[in-house]
C-alpha cells in the first residue's frame, strides 16, 4: 500500500459502493449477534465513550453517520435529553429498519433514522453540534471526503468522533489480532451464512489506516486538535477532531 493510499484509507481490493452496500443489506439480520459474538459485548462499552467524547450539550443536536443499526445513536440520545435532537442516517435501508425498530422499542422521539450517502450528506453546512460515526468509516468509499462533509455539517467549535477497529502492531497482541481476523472471524461468518461479508471485514482493517494516518486525513478533512484514545489493549481507536471557530 502506497502512503496515499494509507492515508485515504484505499488500496487495491476494495468493493464498490453498491457491493458494500448490498453486503450490508443482507447481513443486517445477523449484525448485532455477530458484533456481541465478535466484542464479546464490549461494543456497547466502546460507543458509550464515543458518545461522552463527542460533548454534545443537553439540548445540543447531533449526526450519527453510518449508524448501521443504530446503536451509537442511542447512546447520544442520552446526552442531548429530551430537548435534543439525533440523526443517524445510513445507506442501508434494512438497517435502518433495525435501528427504527430499537428505537421505538425504547420510546425514543429524540432520534431519527434516515438514508443518507457519507460521501454527499444532505444536510446543510454548521448545523450539527456533533458528527459521529461507530465502525462506519472504513466502509467509505472516500475516507477523505466522508470526514469533510461530517465536517462541513458541524457548527464551528464542535467535534466530529471516529470509532474504528485498528491494528496492533506489538506482540502478543498483534499475533492474536491476526490470528482472529484473518482465521477465527472468517470461520464465524460460515456459521452465519455469509462467509464473503465477513472476509471483507479483516480486509476492511487491513486496508484501514492506523491512529497516525486517520489522524492525518481528519486534518486534511478540515479539523484541528485532533487526538485519540487507543483501548481493548490497542485494537479500538477513538478518534477526536475539532472544528476551527468561526
Amino acid at each position: 500500500m502506497t502512503p496515499a493510499e494509507q492515508a485515504n484509507g484505499s488500496s487495491k481490493g476494495t468493493l464498490p459502493e453498491p457491493e458494500v452496500r448490498e453486503m450490508f443489506d443482507r447481513i443486517s439480520g445477523v449484525y448485532d449477534r455477530m458484533n456481541q459474538v465478535m466484542t464479546a459485548g464490549l461494543h456497547h462499552r466502546w460507543r458509550e465513550r464515543a458518545a461522552d467524547l463527542a460533548e454534545v450539550p443537553l439540548g445540543g443536536r447531533v449526526l450519527d453517520v453510518a449508524t448501521g443499526t443504530g446503536d451509537l445513536a442511542i447512546e447520544l440520545v442520552k446526552r442531548v435529553g429530551p430537548e435534543g435532537h439525533v440523526v443517524g442516517s445510513d445507506f442501508s435501508e434494512p438497517m435502518l429498519d433495525l435501528a427504527r425498530v430499537k428505537a421505538s422499542a425504547k420510546e425514543l422521539s429524540e432520534v431519527r433514522f434516515e438514508w443518507a450517502n457519507a460521501m454527499d450528506l444532505p444536510y446543510p453546512d454548521d448545523v450539527f453540534d456533533a458528527a459521529t460515526v461507530g465502525f462506519g468509516a472504513r466502509n467509505f468509499k472516500d475516507l477523505e471526503k466522508g470526514l469533510s462533509e461530517m465536517t462541513r455539517v458541524v457548527k464551528p467549535g464542535g467535534r466530529v468522533v471516529v470509532l474504528e477497529i485498528t491494528t496492533p502492531t506489538k506482540a502478543p497482541l498483534s499475533t492474536f489480532h491476526q490470528l482472529w481476523f484473518d482465521r477465527i472471524v472468517p470461520t464465524m461468518g460460515k456459521f452465519a451464512g455469509d462467509s464473503a461479508a465477513y472476509d471483507y471485514l479483516p480486509n476492511s482493517v487491513r486496508r484501514f489506516p492506523g491512529p497516525e494516518g486517520l489522524a492525518a486525513t481528519m486534518s486534511s478533512a478540515g479539523l484541528e486538535d485532533i487526538r485519540w484514545i487507543l483501548t481493548a489493549g490497542g485494537i479500538i481507536a477513538t478518534h477526536i477532531g475539532r472544528k476551527p471557530a468561526a
